[in-house]
C-alpha cells in the first residue's frame, strides 16, 4: 500500500535521482551517496588498522599523539577531490556526514580508537563559519561520533584568529600562518579525556599541532588522537 510519504519519496527519486558522489554515475537501489564501484576502489590508506602510520609520524617529536589515521589518500583531478570540495565549499554536509560515518565504523572496526571518550571538530573561526555557513569538519566529526557511540563537544575549543587559508598559503609559512590561532574555553571538560580530534584533509600538518599545543597547554593530563579523513600519498608536507 502506498503511502504519502512512500509516494512522494518515490516522485521524488523520479525527478531528482541520486547520483554517486564521486563518480557521478546514478545510484542504484540500496546504494547510499557511493556507487558499489567507488566504494570497492576508494582510495583507502589502511592506516586506522596500523599503530604506526604516516600520519602519526607526521607528530612525532612535535606533539604528544596516541594515535592518528587518514582513510583516504587525496588524489587531485579526481572525483575524490571533487567529494570533499562539495562538502567543504558547496554545502553538501550530508556527504561529510556521512563519510564521517564510514570513517567511524573503520576506526571502530580496527580496534586502536576504543577508549576515545569525546571527538572534537577542527574549529573554524567565527567569521569564516558564517561566511560557508557551517563547519564541514563539524559534521565528520558527527559521523564519526556516532559511529564510534561518543560525545561529540563542539564548544570546547575555539579559533579565535582568523587566519588566511591554508590550501592558498606557501608551505615554508603555514605554521606561522596558525601560530596560536586557537584557544580552550572549557578546559574542566577535558581533563583526563582521550580526545580524538577530527578534520578534512591533512597535508603540512600544521594546524592541527596549533590546535593540539592549545589543548595541551590548557589541558595537560588529556590524551590525543587524531583521524582525518584523507592525508596526500606523498610524504606529508612535501607534496
Amino acid at each position: 500500500m502506498w503511502t504519502l510519504d512512500r509516494l512522494f519519496a518515490a516522485v521524488k527519486e523520479l525527478l531528482f535521482p541520486p547520483f554517486c558522489a564521486v563518480c557521478g554515475e546514478p545510484l542504484a537501489e540500496g546504494e547510499e551517496l557511493l556507487c558499489t564501484l567507488c566504494r570497492v576502489t576508494a582510495p583507502l590508506t589502511g592506516y586506522e588498522q596500523e599503530p604506526s602510520n604516516p600520519v602519526l609520524a607526521k607528530f612525532e617529536g612535535l606533539v604528544p599523539v596516541e594515535r592518528a589515521s587518514a582513510m583516504l589518500f587525496f588524489q587531485q583531478e579526481s572525483g575524490w577531490q571533487r567529494l570533499i570540495h562539495d562538502f567543504k565549499y558547496h554545502k553538501a554536509w550530508r556527504v561529510a556526514q556521512q563519510m564521517g560515518y564510514w570513517y567511524g565504523n573503520r576506526l571502530k572496526q580496527s580496534g586502536l580508537y576504543g577508549d576515545i571518550d569525546m571527538v572534537i571538530p577542527m574549529p573554524l573561526h567565527p567569521l569564516k563559519q558564517l561566511r560557508r555557513g557551517y563547519n564541514q569538519a563539524t559534521y565528520l566529526a558527527e559521523g564519526v561520533a556516532s559511529a564510534l557511540g561518543v560525545r561529540l563537544e563542539r564548544r570546547a575549543v575555539r579559533r579565535h584568529r582568523n587566519t588566511s587559508s591554508q590550501a592558498r598559503t606557501p608551505m615554508r609559512h603555514r605554521a606561522s600562518n596558525v601560530e596560536d590561532a586557537f584557544s580552550v574555553r572549557a578546559a574542566e571538560t577535558l581533563r583526563g579525556k582521550h580526545l580524538l580530534l577530527v578534520d578534512d584533509v591533512l597535508t603540512t600538518g600544521s594546524t592541527m599541532i596549533s590546535l593540539i599545543e592549545a589543548i595541551r597547554c590548557r589541558v595537560p593530563d588529556c590524551r590525543i588522537s587524531v583521524a582525518v579523513l584523507a592525508a596526500p600519498r606523498a610524504p606529508l608536507g612535501e607534496e
